[in-house]
């Protein structure tokens, strides 16, 4: 399970990015919108080093952390993937 939030984590911050580049400080603010609490600094830069190892975003001289091409492509393969498993997601959200 640990895996499986990591990843969704990284697919997070990835949908963010894609929205407009954001440090990480400002990256942990619109995760904590979404999850009601601010992910560490512990949690969100080990991400955001490993989503860049794999050449998925870059950041600038100011730390702002963008997408790459390649991020752009993951991004969308994965909302993909995210509307397949979850087609059905309206209507678990009204059994709620």
């Amino acid at each position: 399970m640990k895996d499986e939030m990591k990843g969704f984590l990284s697919y997070l911050t990835l949908w963010n990015l894609r929205k407009q580049p954001m440090t990480g400080a400002e990256l942990a603010k619109e995760l904590e919108k979404r999850r009601g609490q601010k992910p560490s600094p512990g949690t969100i830069y080990p991400v955001l080093k490993e989503l860049k190892e794999k050449g998925l975003i870059s950041s600038d001289k100011e730390k702002r952390y963008s997408l790459t091409k390649k991020g752009e492509k993951e991004i969308i393969e994965a909302c993909n993937h995210f509307c397949q498993i979850f087609y059905d997601v309206k209507e678990m959200k009204n059994c709620c």
